[in-house]
């Protein structure tokens, strides 16, 4: 497997500095969150700004798209269209600035007693498999995300894309809190084929943790041995800390579990 190496970077971290010291540090992008002071409005008219830094550092781009307050499956019209609106906007504004890739939290906060998954799946399928082709259009790939303990679940999330034609963004501590070991993730990335994206989540339990790679109990390296040897997909460590310390370790730790595979 050939994968790309990056980090999720984290409200509070200045972009420009997570792109320098992801170079620095080796990594092939940054995976940069759309929202907070980086949401796609405030960082629209950025491009030169960002360019220049990534091209200094010689790295990609990637974004993790906007998700608080955004519901494509709602079972209210709209709801569900403006936030698909929204999210074509931070694609568009994605892919000015270079970014070729891109998470989406693909869920909705219905009110439960009152909806149900089988009712709202519908909505799912069409918001998902429209904003993949929307993203097409612009040469960006759109990679949903399984959230836990949602009205669509980890184990929803292949069939959906199935449905709707798009790929995944696998986060192993939401597989975890859904109840997947290693060897069930295993089966999902296998399964599934559609497995482009992946968020390093390590855990100790199931919870969502985000700690530094290799300092949880996720066996990262039956979840790898899933992939084919021809991979060439994306792998974000996404650990919640502004210590960059911390990013270079989880880097480090995480580039001997590939060496063994390449």
């Amino acid at each position: 497997m050939n994968p790309r190496v990056g980090f999720v970077t984290q409200l509070g971290m200045d972009p420009l500095v997570a792109i320098e010291r992801a170079g620095a540090l080796g990594f092939d992008y940054v995976e940069l969150m759309l929202d907070g002071e980086t949401a796609p409005h405030r960082v629209a008219d950025r491009r030169d700004e960002f360019a220049d830094a990534l091209d200094d550092a010689g790295l990609d781009l990637l974004v993790h798209l906007p998700f608080g307050g955004i519901d494509v499956a709602s079972p209210f019209e709209g709801l569900r269209e403006g936030s698909v609106r929204a999210i074509e906007d931070a694609i568009d504004v994605a892919a000015a600035l270079g970014a070729e890739k891109g998470v989406l939290h693909a869920q909705t906060g219905a009110w439960r007693p009152a909806w149900d998954a089988e009712e709202l799946r519908p909505h799912l399928v069409e918001s998902v498999g429209h904003l993949s082709e929307y993203g097409a259009e612009r040469e960006f790939e759109v990679c949903v995300e399984n959230i836990p303990r949602g009205l669509f679940s980890t184990t929803d999330v292949p069939d959906v894309l199935a449905e709707a034609d798009a790929s995944m963004t696998l986060d192993t501590g939401h597989a975890r809190i859904d109840g997947y070991d290693a060897d069930g993730m295993a089966n999902l990335v296998t399964d599934s084929g559609r497995v482009d994206h992946v968020h390093l989540n390590d855990t100790r339990r199931a919870r969502d943790e985000h700690l530094a790679f290799g300092s949880g109990t996720i066996d990262f390296g039956t979840i790898l041995d899933a992939f084919d040897d021809d991979w060439a997909g994306t792998l974000s460590l996404e650990v919640f800390t502004h210590d960059y310390d911390y990013l270079a370790v989880s880097k480090e730790r995480l580039g001997a579990l590939l060496d063994e595979r390449r």
